[in-house]
């Protein structure tokens, strides 16, 4: 039997013509083993779909069962923020409030329905009676005729309604991305402290190799060399701690990026160390922030949602009019016709919980108007003098300190090398550039968290 990719070729061995029924059965088993193996191997060796491949992804796998493992995507911060606007579930939640708002619209555009109604009189209750007195037939029709523009009013009051909706989803989005730009950062910051860690790690363990050397020789006791593994046992906890606080941040941002928490298998492209200072204005922030927050956006409509809500109870004081008409049957004799109005006499006003109510909202709003302009110009205050503060703090790290402890751990590891230092100068150095390069990602990391504090401060995106 011979067997390529597409196809399968059988080579079958002649017999004499006596055993021809027991070969024919033969022929037919082994075809049918063939067939067999070849659906099989084809399943296994069956591509992924090329709509799989460019879409990235297979189909949806059940609850319960393990995911296949899938390629990490290397994302930038404008990445993760694309995908985060496109199927974060809370901004999947907060549209919600959007589409009921616009449903209340199709309730405040809807009339009154006609009434139609059916009376017959006379009906005695001795049915042998039926057909000596005659009975009488009514019908009638009614339309109920809102007066005042209540109609017109109703649907100004949920359009308005659905404005505030809006800017409410508009200060969910904000405050929502912000944080997510939050944990891009942190993800960045372990990574980087992951990284240093693995490196002294690294440098530290040639150290005690070196050591073990030296000790071999005997020019060094063992007391040194378990004192330098020892410090080893540190720097090795010191990377898992490290590796701990890279994963949760990892995954913290994947929760925050929503959809399937599986298929988000992701890493943060960038580095923690980028810096790039920048000169504000505080009067142009607190400009930026007045027109842009949308929290108070939120008060301004509240308030005009108020005042919709003011006209439309107030058009409730006109009562409506009810106009019917209808035919008027007798049974032996002739039919008459019917015209009626009827309109509510309005002894005491009955809406007067909801004027008052529509009134304490507007003033409501109008206080929280107040209130978040000062808040907003505190918050621009605060954010900008941190920012400075942070800024100060980098460009002393740029002063030369970085390129220092690099240098002296490098001079320190020649030195012991050549053997005109100690291991415990080394281990010093290390302990030097660990603690200042830790310093200055994490001042890094408190520049950037300032930069945010002030988008979140004036609700606009700065460079």
């Amino acid at each position: 039997m011979h067997q390529d990719v597409n196809n399968i070729y059988i080579k079958w061995p002649r017999l004499g013509r006596k055993r021809s029924g027991q070969n024919s059965k033969w022929r037919r088993a082994a075809f049918l083993f063939v067939l067999t193996a070849s659906s099989v191997s084809a399943q296994e060796q069956s591509p992924v779909p090329i709509k799989e491949i460019i879409a990235g992804t297979s189909k949806a796998t059940p609850a319960g069962q393990p995911v296949p493992s899938r390629q990490t995507r290397t994302i930038t911060l404008s990445d993760a923020v694309s995908i985060f606007l496109q199927q974060n579930l809370q901004l999947v939640a907060a549209r919600y409030d959007i589409d009921t708002a616009d449903a209340e619209k199709l309730t405040a555009k809807l009339r009154p329905n006609p009434q139609i109604s059916f009376t017959a009189a006379d009906i005695p209750l001795d049915f042998h009676r039926l057909f000596i007195n005659p009975q009488t037939f009514d019908y009638g029709v009614s339309q109920t005729i809102e007066l005042g523009g209540k109609r017109q009013k109703r649907i100004d009051a949920t359009n308005a309604d659905a404005d505030v909706a809006r800017a409410q989803f508009e200060t969910t989005v904000w405050q929502l991305t912000n944080d997510l730009k939050r944990k891009f950062y942190t993800v960045l910051l372990a990574q980087a402290l992951l990284n240093l860690s693995k490196e002294n790690q690294r440098t530290f363990e040639e150290t005690v190799t070196h050591t073990r050397e030296v000790f071999q020789l005997g020019e060094i006791s063992g007391l040194d060399l378990q004192r330098l593994e020892i410090e080893k046992f540190k720097f090795d906890t010191d990377l898992a701690n490290s590796q701990r606080d890279y994963e949760v941040a990892l995954r913290d941002l994947r929760v925050s990026l929503g959809g399937d928490y599986r298929a988000m298998n992701i890493e943060a492209a960038g580095a923690i160390d980028y810096y790039q200072p920048h000169d504000f204005s505080l009067a142009d922030l607190r400009s930026k922030a007045l027109t842009a927050r949308p929290d108070l956006k939120v008060a301004r409509l509240s308030e005009r949602s108020a005042d919709a809500a003011i006209r439309l109870q107030d058009a409730q004081k006109v009562p409506d009019i009810t106009v019917g008409a209808g035919i008027e049957q007798v049974a032996i004799g002739g039919s008459t016709y019917n015209v009626g109005v009827s309109l509510p006499i309005p002894v005491t006003d009955r809406n007067q919980g909801e004027r008052a109510k529509a009134h304490i909202q507007k003033m409501k709003a109008q206080n929280d108007q107040a209130a978040i302009t000062n808040q907003i110009q505190g918050d621009v205050d605060k954010a900008l003098a941190a920012y400075e503060i942070q800024k100060k703090r980098v460009e002393l790290y740029r002063t030369g300190i970085l390129t220092k402890v690099t240098d002296i751990q490098t001079l320190t590891e020649v030195s012991l090398k050549a053997g005109e230092s100690s291991t415990l100068d080394l281990l010093d150095a290390i302990r030097t550039r660990r603690d200042t390069l830790a310093g200055f990602y994490q001042t890094i990391f408190d520049y950037q968290m300032s930069l945010l504090d002030l988008e979140l401060a004036t609700a606009t995106p700065l460079p």
